[in-house]
């Protein structure tokens, strides 16, 4: 390789790579001013060095200019005194193309200059409000890897392509992607990623000794929830050798069905905050994705929230200081999100039958805040899935290699009777069952619901609550059809069906309980065994909320009432009087086969008192009824449904 280019040098603000067909420039962050600057390869010769120069210096800061060729042609790196370093600005990495390749041991990675020209097709954000999101979280490639997936690309952006007409189906709003930057998934003894911020210098050389290479293979990190590069679309997630117009074409696609790319990013320690924000907007501007997931360490809040790039971004994090966003003016858009306290703990402890909990589950049920948004689920990638939660007690991680000693030790479940695999048809009776109240719970509370890919057809991991190196069957999907799991994926439809059908189900901001419209009844409102009076008793497990539709934008006339009872024993609720051109219908039971429902009888009485099977909720709707005026008063006409 010839020193054939015109080189220049520059004082950089920033570190980072712009290049265009015949051109390119460099700014890097040097540990050392004693020798650092820019190693191109071609593939076919010696490496070229560039050394930086004073000339070109700001700081730490080095910038240098080469133009005169295709850069295409070239990959590269940074050398800084005796170490070899992998741009974290790269917008593309060369090396870790095959997954879990660990043959040759440690693998060396290079940034590339991917082309970033992309038909969008006048592809625009959706800016779904919060309110009305409904996120489905997944793996890229634990989603499609299995063969029961049926599609042609498996594992990859591709194969979330293919999966379009079930996820529209199924009636989701937002996908959430586990990291899906490119990362190196073989987790070698020792081995620190060649990138990291402060910057720091790796060798390329391999840790392992061949023998110890060939006698063991290294695990495979399947979540990512590490170090990475994180301008750069993960190759081994795509089909074709275009990694970043694969992304593209997935979040193109899903977005001309509706459907929202909110995608996660694990920051460790060292990571700085200005990083991440230029991390994040790279990724809005340039793959149009609509939102983010943030895991990690010192997330910077407040720049975030300040950031006006992405004020149409949704910014989901764990948890959001309460002093930072009191500060912030009421003209902010509501495009946060953080997780609803405890709410998978304690709604999974009052699934089981645990006492002493009904404030927590009201309060959860109910908490919207004006600001932000909440998220609620009773299971995510990390955890046992929904299945597994009603199917074991304890975990069993033994496959991770770790002695059964990773992953939660408490997990607030319940196994119904039987520990693990069953047949007993009771068991698996009463598992689906606590599957729909589940589900019930997350998609009627008022906050953002979230479910994990999977959950929605009883996709088990045998118990693992610690999937994080399963690169099998274990850790994959199985998209397996059977009358169990299609009866759940029905009712999770019908859920998400009747959540987008009423805005009194998915308010912009927390129902009060104050009959604020003067219409006779509160927006929310609590019922026991007598109507207008709950119990919220230490021992008690059961309660009716009552939601009135006038209080929706739409002014919408339905009531809803929803029979909750996780006690093992089956008890009385009373409904509200209504209006005397409505009565109660109950649209669905998790006592039953969802499939196997049908609309019950109209209620009429003035003061009905509904049975609420053990374990389960009724979900109960108004219709309206005529009503026949005689002598100047009013008569409902009784009339079945």
């Amino acid at each position: 390789m010839g020193s054939n280019w015109d080189i220049t040098y520059f004082k950089p603000d920033k570190p980072g790579v712009i290049f265009t067909k015949t051109e390119v420039s460099f700014a890097f962050e040097a540990s050392t001013a004693i020798e650092c600057g820019v190693i191109l390869y071609d593939g076919k010769s010696k490496e070229q060095r560039y050394p930086f120069s004073n000339e070109g210096r700001t700081g730490a800061l080095y910038g240098i200019t080469l133009k005169g060729n295709p850069v295409a042609d070239y990959t590269y790196n940074y050398y800084d005194g005796d170490r070899i370093i992998t741009d974290i600005y790269a917008k593309g990495i060369k090396g870790l193309e095959k997954w879990g390749d660990s043959a040759n041991g440690i693998r060396k990675t290079y940034g590339t200059f991917p082309d970033s020209r992309f038909d969008w097709q006048k592809d625009v954000p959706l800016k779904i409000p919060l309110e009305d999101s409904i996120l489905y979280g997944l793996n890229v490639r634990a989603f499609t890897m299995h063969k029961s997936s049926g599609v042609k690309n498996r594992g990859t952006f591709e194969g979330i392509i293919e999966k379009i007409p079930y996820l529209t189906e199924l009636g989701i709003t937002a996908i959430e992607l586990m990291p899906c930057y490119e990362y190196e998934e073989c987790m070698f003894p020792e081995k620190v990623i060649p990138a990291s911020i402060p910057l720091q210098a790796q060798p390329f050389i391999n840790v392992m000794s061949k023998e110890q290479v060939e006698q063991e293979a290294p695990k495979i990190n399947c979540w990512g929830f590490q170090k990475g590069f994180y301008y750069a679309p993960k190759a081994s997630y795509s089909a074709s050798s275009h990694p970043e117009h694969s992304f593209k074409s997935m979040v193109r696609e899903l977005h001309k069905n509706g459907i929202e790319v909110i995608m996660q990013f694990y920051f460790p320690q060292e990571i700085k905050q200005l990083y991440m924000l230029e991390v994040i907007k790279f990724w809005v501007k340039e793959y149009h994705i609509d939102g983010v997931r943030i895991n990690g360490f010192h997330i910077p809040y407040r720049l975030l929230a300040e950031e006006s790039a992405l004020k149409d971004t949704k910014i989901w994090c764990s948890y959001l200081p309460r002093e930072e966003f009191e500060i912030l003016d009421d003209t902010i858009n509501k495009n946060f999100m953080e997780d609803n306290g405890n709410y998978r703990q304690d709604m999974r402890r009052y699934l089981k039958g645990d006492e002493g909990l009904m404030n927590q589950v009201l309060y959860y049920q109910r908490r919207n805040p004006r600001k932000y948004g909440v998220v609620n689920y009773l299971a995510d990638y990390d955890g046992f899935t929904l299945y597994d939660c009603v199917s074991y007690e304890k975990k069993h991680n033994e496959a991770n290699g770790e002695n059964n000693h990773d992953g939660n030790d408490v997990n607030f479940t319940w196994n119904c009777g039987a520990e693990g695999v069953s047949r007993k048809k009771s068991v698996l009776e009463l598992r689906q069952k606590q599957i729909k109240n589940a589900l019930t719970f997350v998609f009627l509370a008022q906050g953002i619901p979230f479910i994990f890919s999977g959950d929605e057809f009883a996709n088990s991991r045998n118990g693992n609550n610690n999937c994080y190196c399963q690169d099998n069957e274990s850790g994959w999907i199985h998209w397996k059809k059977t009358r169990f799991s299609e009866d759940i994926t029905a009712y999770v439809q019908f859920l998400i069906r009747l959540r987008k059908k009423n805005q009194i189900l998915h308010m912009k901001e927390e129902l009060l309980g104050i009959d604020l419209e003067g219409c006779g009844y509160p927006d929310i409102s609590y019922h026991g065994i007598k109507a207008w009076i709950p119990d919220l008793s230490y021992i008690s497990r059961m309660i009716g909320t009552l939601l009135c539709g006038q209080y929706a934008p739409e002014k919408q006339e339905n009531f809803f009432y929803f029979a909750y009872n996780m006690h093992w024993e089956m008890h009385e609720l009373a409904l509200p009087k209504l209006p005397k051109d409505k009565a109660w219908i109950k649209i669905a039971d998790t006592s039953l086969p969802f499939k196997e429902q049908q609309s019950s009888v109209c209620i009429e009485d003035e003061n009905s008192v509904i049975s609420v099977k053990e374990r389960s909720i009724a979900i109960y709707q108004t219709r309206k009824i005529p009503v026949l005026k005689k002598d100047g008063k009013s008569k409902k006409v009784r009339k079945n449904g």
